[in-house]
């Protein structure tokens, strides 16, 4: 074997160390960090619209974040029923539906006083059951394109999994707050 081959293989050799390294130290990571929220209850949820995430918050200090989907047309406030936005503004996770059309649902205590009262102004209904909510029940199979786009009536979507996750970690009363 000459020296030019043996330093080829000595750097396939580190180059192959180095990523081995690289998995094991991220496999680590990820595992650590599950592990560290795991069992966890947030005091706080806050959505992020313009972002499409949800983050779960614990004395002030976000711990996990998750990818959502809104409203067919999510830009601005909830006003009435039927226009497909999710509302804005700081609501409370009111209760927890294991037998809702979805898969699992948390209510958002959408209309506030506020709502109701802008609502009455405009001569509109708010409307209502808007939730935190996984895939419909029977579409399971469609979750990869269904979270592509915005597809709910208002509500935010997770996929299942993750929805399992944010169930976990939610109890009744929790406040929310839905940023633009």
């Amino acid at each position: 074997m000459n020296c030019e081959t043996r330093i080829h293989l000595s750097a396939t050799r580190t180059v192959y160390t180095a990523l081995l390294l690289i998995a094991f130290l991220l496999t680590v990571g990820l595992v650590s960090q599950a592990d560290a929220w795991a069992g966890q209850k947030a005091d706080m949820v806050r959505v992020v619209k313009s972002k499409k995430r949800l983050h779960l918050i614990k004395d002030d200090r976000v711990f996990a974040t998750f990818r959502v989907k809104f409203g067919a047309n999510p830009k601005g406030h909830k006003v009435q029923q039927g226009d497909e936005r999710t509302p804005e503004g700081l609501y409370y996770l009111t209760y927890k539906n294991a037998n809702s059309a979805y898969y699992k649902s948390i209510h958002i205590s959408y209309p506030n006083g506020q709502d109701k009262e802008n609502a009455r102004k405009l001569g509109v209904d708010p409307g209502g059951d808007i939730m935190i909510h996984g895939q419909p029940n029977g579409y399971e199979w469609a979750t990869f394109f269904m979270q592509m786009v915005n597809w709910t009536d208002g509500c935010v979507a997770l996929t299942n999994s993750d929805m399992d996750k944010v169930w976990d970690a939610i109890e009744p009363g929790t406040p929310i707050e839905i940023l633009p």
